[in-house]
């Protein structure tokens, strides 16, 4: 092979491997200024009829940041990261009217308590995770706090296993059925990179 197809190749690699590499920042505001920007495809959000819907992959770090709440050794860090980096973490937000869900059925009491219902305990079977080969992966946990229309959004995190079957993946879909508001069943298609190299805060 010529030497300028050799120099050529490493160089490509060379590139891929820095453009692939996780970033570090100094502080979770660094941080979250970088997530936000669309570009990096940490936020994502679709209005289908009158429901506001934002979904945000949160990185490991995030999680650690929040349990240590101040300095720690480097192997109580490493310790609180393994822990989490075994989940994938999605915060899922929902309003409409500018309002929690609940909020715009309060004046139907059967309808509010099938909600309740099925926000509080029932998510598992609204939310779907799955590959581009549709193998599903199972919800591990999800967080709903009440907020009791103190809240303009319905908030809840989503928790994944960090699955095996995600690693030959280009992206992942999240997928959340109706919940009563005719917006029919909303996906959302998230590059696995985001996952595999996600920032992480310089402890």
């Amino acid at each position: 092979m010529p030497k300028e197809k050799i120099a050529i190749l490493i160089i490509t690699k060379l590139l891929l491997l820095f453009s692939c590499s996780s970033k570090s920042f100094e502080t979770s505001e660094e941080m979250w200024a970088y997530l936000k920007n669309p570009k990096n495809e940490y936020f994502y959000s679709k209005n289908i009829n009158g429901v506001e819907y934002t979904l945000f992959y949160k990185p490991t770090d995030l999680l650690v940041e929040q349990e240590l709440s101040g300095e720690a050794s480097s192997s109580k860090i490493d310790s609180v990261r393994d822990k989490y980096n075994r989940y994938l973490y999605f915060n899922l937000s929902m309003s409409k009217n500018n309002q929690e869900l609940l909020s715009n059925v309060a004046g139907n009491k059967q309808q509010f308590g099938a909600m309740v219902n099925e926000l509080a305990f029932g998510m598992e079977q609204k939310a779907h995770l799955y590959t581009q080969k549709k193998d599903t992966i199972t919800m591990a946990d999800y967080i709903y706090p009440r907020m009791y229309g103190m809240s303009g959004a319905t908030t809840m995190l989503l928790v994944y296993p960090r699955d095996e079957k995600i690693n030959d993946q280009e992206y992942l879909t999240l997928s959340i059925e109706d919940l009563g508001f005719y917006t029919g069943e909303v996906k959302f298609k998230i590059p696995t990179k985001v996952m595999n190299n996600e920032p992480k805060l310089k402890f």
